[in-house]
């Protein structure tokens, strides 16, 4: 049934063309976005598969969007074709080419549609103005186009992740053939990103959560290959590497003599010290230097046994050094003390004082003290400051 309305009074035959010129342009233009829609690598595949999850669901819906987008494209042009060949016509017919350009002129017909998408339209079809069928169809064409961005920026946002930690795995698989073992590892990961790239090529859209997971596998393959080269290194540098270490556990067995030399000198000269346990590590950092011997060969392991033990010997040489530092600081205190007292020994001099003999029994107690071996820095340290306050005392007094 014709349910088209009337038209409104005719155009002239100047509006007429126009107007034809107007809805040219716009087929023109309408035809090559979708033809480039079509075009596009993101629709060619999803066009090509079945996609599953939040990606099937969206694809879906914008299949069915595009089927749509054509269907009113192609009743739009048909509208067009006929108005030419009425305004080929030796007298055009104004009124009948107002109506085709300005009335409801489209049919949409149920009819033309596959049967799986008649239920977009009403069942007894309708007729609707050429703008109408241009607002539809940039709706449909939007759905379609927001769907094939989303995928699109999906693949692009996790593929190329996926594709570097397989070069990375693969990278690392030829280092451990170089080094003549398996690495379950490598097969452990290698089954995970196949999971994850079969989970990305299906349903790109759901996938996007699962983007933590892949940074970890990722994350997991540069890790094992770092350590395989590491290991790799270490076969060829091994020799070098072991001989400069025992060098370094030879700087650690000096620091540790010259940490008990300072301790013995502390010991005699400062009475009853606090002193930190004395470090003893030299033996057993060479054990374990030879030990290594017993796993060359098994170069991942070696690897990072020595990288071990290297950082063993770094921290060895540090905590003697501030040990060492410590012990020593004890006699440092001690010569400060003996500083302080000689300051104020000159000080109590400019204020005439130097013949006071109150003055000069404190600097006595505090002399003994500092000079005597072992010297007891608590009552030291305290009779300096008795020594102290006096001169202040006598300064403010003036």
């Amino acid at each position: 049934m014709d349910t088209r309305g009337a038209a409104g009074p005719p155009m002239s035959l100047e509006g007429i063309d126009h107007a034809l010129r107007r809805r040219t342009e716009e087929r023109d233009r309408v035809g090559g976005d979708l033809l480039d829609l079509d075009a596009h690598s993101t629709h060619r595949l999803l066009t090509g598969m079945t996609p599953t999850g939040e990606t099937g669901r969206r694809w879906d819906a914008a299949r069915a969007a595009s089927v749509t987008l054509w269907w009113l494209f192609d009743a739009y042009r048909r509208v067009l074709d006929q108005a030419f060949e009425l305004r080929a016509a030796g007298k055009p017919d104004l009124g009948a080419l107002t109506a085709l350009l300005t009335g409801p002129s489209v049919d949409l017909k149920p009819g033309d549609v596959p049967v799986e998408k008649r239920s977009l339209l009403r069942a007894a079809g309708e007729w609707v103005t050429l703008d109408a069928a241009l607002a539809r169809m940039d709706r449909a064409y939007r759905e379609v186009a927001e769907t094939v961005a989303a995928v699109d920026e999906a693949w692009g946002a996790l593929l190329p992740v996926l594709d570097a930690a397989d070069a990375g795995r693969r990278a690392a698989l030829d280092l451990a053939s170089g080094l003549g073992a398996p690495d379950p590892d490598l097969d452990r990961l290698g089954t995970t990103l196949d999971r994850l790239r079969a989970a990305v090529s299906a349903d790109p859209l759901g996938a996007v959560s699962r983007r933590p997971e892949m940074d970890a596998a990722a994350a997991a393959v540069a890790s094992r290959r770092a350590a395989l080269e590491r290991a790799a290194g270490i076969r060829e540098e091994y020799d070098g590497r072991a001989r400069r270490l025992g060098e370094r556990i030879d700087e650690v067995a000096a620091a540790e003599r010259e940490a008990r030399r300072v301790r013995d000198t502390v010991v005699v000269k400062i009475a009853a010290p606090a002193l930190p346990a004395l470090p003893d590590q030299a033996a057993a950092l060479r054990d374990r230097l030879a030990a290594l011997a017993a796993v060359r060969g098994r170069w991942l392991e070696l690897a990072e046994r020595l990288a071990d033990l290297e950082r063993g010997v770094e921290d060895a040489l540090t905590r003697t050094g501030v040990i060492t530092e410590s012990i020593a600081g004890l006699i440092g205190r001690r010569d400060e003390l003996r500083g302080r007292l000689t300051a104020y020994q000159a000080k109590a001099a400019r204020l005439g004082r130097a013949e006071d003999l109150a003055l000069a029994g404190l600097y006595g107690k505090a002399r003994d003290l500092l000079w005597t071996a072992p010297c007891d820095l608590r009552r030291a340290t305290v009779a300096v400051a008795e020594y102290q306050r006096a001169i202040k005392r006598i300064g403010a007094a003036g």
